[in-house]
């Protein structure tokens, strides 16, 4: 299990009121004053999922200034792609390396149009700050890469007890679970990707949030996750990013 361990952030949600320009989830993002908020190809605005504080990621090849942020469509599948979940029309993955400081969240506010939209749709209940904090993850069950993965190394390194190994892997590792940034995903059904996809990082992950009042819930309890190939991710080019969530 310590072969297959990264880095990654551990994000939790906090109470404290962010700013425009804080990490958060929900809320009110920061747009370029010369910029509308995004909308889909049919005209309807996107909303802010979840902001990022680039300079609280110390991931390496993660940007280490600016902000990036996610953006769903508020529907009864939450931006989701069946056919495309590349496309970034329902969702959007923007990045400001430097970000207008004197931009106002008045300035946005009067940017967003009247809304119609079920509130209870979206994933998101209120707006909450992130606390980050660097931990390490191991390979979880739900990754697409993980038989193939434990398999090897358990015949590599425990040979004679392989087979009834590898008969109950699953219960010797975790699930995935958690708000992150990199590491390893997490599923309530399975890994939409395959072997031949080259979305190979987790870009951002937010999981279900619930206790006596939810703060985030996707479908039934679901997970939602970004991916992004390693080599766009150290150029900074979020224009094609694998957006999935799906829950029991």
């Amino acid at each position: 299990m310590k072969k297959t361990a990264i880095p990654y952030m551990k994000l939790q949600l906090t109470d404290t009121k962010p700013s425009l320009f804080d990490s958060k989830v929900g809320g009110i993002g920061y747009v370029p004053r010369d910029a509308k908020i995004p909308e889909d190809s049919e005209g309807t605005q996107l909303r802010l999922l979840a902001q990022i504080d680039c300079a609280e990621i110390t991931l390496e090849d993660f940007p280490h200034q600016g902000l990036l942020q996610f953006w769903i469509l508020n529907d009864d599948v939450s931006g989701l792609n069946f056919d495309d979940n590349t496309l970034q029309d329902t969702f959007r993955v923007l990045y400001f390396k430097e970000p207008d400081q004197t931009v106002t969240e008045k300035e946005v506010c009067e940017k967003m149009a009247a809304s119609s939209d079920e509130e209870d749709l979206f994933p998101v209940r209120g707006c909450y700050g992130l606390a980050f904090s660097e931990d390490v993850d191991t390979i979880s069950y739900s990754d697409y890469r993980f038989e193939s993965c434990i398999r090897k190394l358990v015949q590599q390194d425990y040979p004679e007890e392989a087979e009834n190994l590898l008969e109950n892997m699953d219960d010797f590792f975790d699930g995935g679970s958690g708000h992150k940034i990199g590491g390893y995903p997490g599923f309530a059904q399975w890994d939409p990707r395959s072997s031949e996809d080259t979305h190979d990082v987790l870009l951002f992950q937010l999981d279900s949030d619930m206790g006596t009042d939810w703060k985030i819930l996707w479908g039934d309890c679901g997970i939602g996750n970004f991916f992004i190939n390693w080599e766009k991710l150290k150029n900074c080019d979020f224009s094609d990013v694998l957006y999935t969530w799906d829950c029991c």
